[in-house]
């Protein structure tokens, strides 16, 4: 998953190079969410029953956290609660409540396990870790980066105490790599040891074990698939406690992945799936271009160019100061514009750390080398596509890594009459399952 918007609203003036900005408030996000429509002027906005907050990043989290009721690592009357004590906009604020809500789950789940009530222990962990890790969008917002990494890191260890108390637990795995390990997390359906079916779960640039629970290992387990998740260069854990950063040639991560795959006797060599979301879109059909050894792929959303998501909202000159290389012009014009609006500084401070770089002419020209451009012509592999309505990071590029696919291949489409809109579908995780892990199913023979 990701924040939804990047310099949203913003606009270099003429040749002074000047950013300025008209924060997105409700006339933004009636556009972005749930299917609403701005209103002409003089009438009311038309009421859409997802909108739980104007701001776009407080709503597109809310729905993310809420959306993991289904698989039961949310509670409704909690993230409701949570809500009310948020004022939509004050990223102070979310952070509180989400991590106070992520405290007092913590206590009852030690609570319950102290007294040896291992399901309730084990739902309240994993509630404990979606809550808290929604408050790490937010912390930059609030001027408190150095909160980010104990955040994160607080989520994992709850995650990990939840899952200690599946049946059965989740296996902690090290995947070898580069010189290092890259930390994985091994779920299996039983404790038969029996050769089943196995889906790789390729989070995005920012999502967290809750998110990679809901979008993949939840509904995989329920189909009788086993699960291997692992955090690669610059997600999770490999980033807050090794300082490992983004790479755009993802078949050096996904390669060993496989190769520690195929080492487990419980694991079909033949019916390897692999699922990537939001920038996973990128690099799961860049990583099976040149990884033979997976049977099927998910993109969800395809994702041609994830430099797009940076640059759209960039007016031409700062494009033209790109690709001239003026580092310093465009780097001076970005500096400018974020010390008059702190909260494009928080937005690139969010959405630099993965790449390890400080500057933006930096991060964005790196950005640039993740594309599909001369690559997907290599894919063979099977890939299904999804393409939901008002995708907001990488509108049409669904589409587009669909006609550019040689091999097997389809789109599904998701709409807002049905609930399935937005980036990643968060609001319909059923659905969204059910279409997925049926092609999964077809594809690899399973029924």
């Amino acid at each position: 998953m990701r924040r939804r918007s990047f310099l949203r609203g913003a606009a270099i003036l003429g040749t002074a190079g000047v950013l300025s900005t008209a924060q997105g408030g409700p006339q933004s996000a009636a556009g972005q969410s749930g299917g609403g429509t701005m209103a002409p002027p003089g009438q009311a906005t038309p009421r859409s029953a997802a909108r739980f907050f104007q701001d776009e990043d407080f709503n597109f989290v809310f729905l993310n956290m809420l959306g993991g009721a289904f698989y039961g690592v949310a509670d409704v009357g909690a993230c409701l609660a949570i809500a009310d004590q948020i004022t939509d906009g004050d990223a102070a604020s979310a952070v509180q409540a989400m991590t106070a809500a992520g405290d007092r789950l913590a206590a009852i789940a030690d609570e319950a396990a102290a007294a040896g009530r291992r399901v309730s222990a084990r739902d309240a962990y994993l509630q404990a870790a979606n809550y808290t890790f929604a408050a790490s969008y937010f912390v930059d917002g609030m001027g408190a980066p150095e909160r980010f990494g104990p955040i994160w890191l607080r989520h994992q260890a709850l995650w990990d105490r939840g899952t200690a108390l599946l049946d059965p637990p989740v296996e902690h795995v090290r995947i070898a790599y580069e010189g290092t390990t890259l930390p994985g997390f091994f779920y299996s359906v039983d404790t038969s040891g029996r050769r089943r079916p196995l889906l790789i779960f390729n989070n995005g640039s920012d999502g967290g074990l809750p998110s990679a629970w809901a979008m993949g290992i939840a509904p995989a387990l329920q189909r009788g698939y086993n699960c291997l998740a692992f955090w690669g260069p610059g997600q999770g854990t490999a980033l807050v406690e090794q300082q490992l950063y983004f790479r755009p040639d993802w078949e050096h991560v996904i390669t060993p992945v496989v190769d520690y795959a195929l080492t487990r006797p419980d694991v079909d060599p033949a019916r390897i799936a692999l699922l990537g979301i939001s920038q996973g879109g990128y690099w799961v059909p860049r990583a099976v271009a040149f990884e033979q050894r997976i049977a099927a792929a998910v993109a969800d959303p395809g994702v041609w160019d994830v430099s797009t998501s940076w640059t759209q909202h960039l007016p031409p000159e700062m494009i033209q100061l790109l690709d001239a290389g003026d580092k310093t012009a465009f780097d001076a014009a970005m500096d400018e514009g974020m010390r008059e609006v702190p909260a494009l500084a928080a937005m690139a401070a969010f959405r630099t750390r993965p790449y390890g770089l400080s500057s933006l002419f930096d991060t964005i020209r790196a950005a640039r080398q993740y594309t599909l451009a001369g690559v997907a012509q290599r894919i063979r592999c099977p890939m299904l596509i999804t393409d939901p309505e008002d995708e907001t990071f990488w509108p049409g590029q669904s589409q587009q890594l669909y006609d550019a696919l040689p091999g097997p291949k389809t789109l599904v489409r998701f709409t807002a009459a049905e609930g399935g809109d937005l980036h990643c579908e968060p609001k319909t995780p059923a659905l969204r399952a059910q279409r997925i892990f049926d092609w999964l199913d077809a594809t690899l023979g399973l029924t």
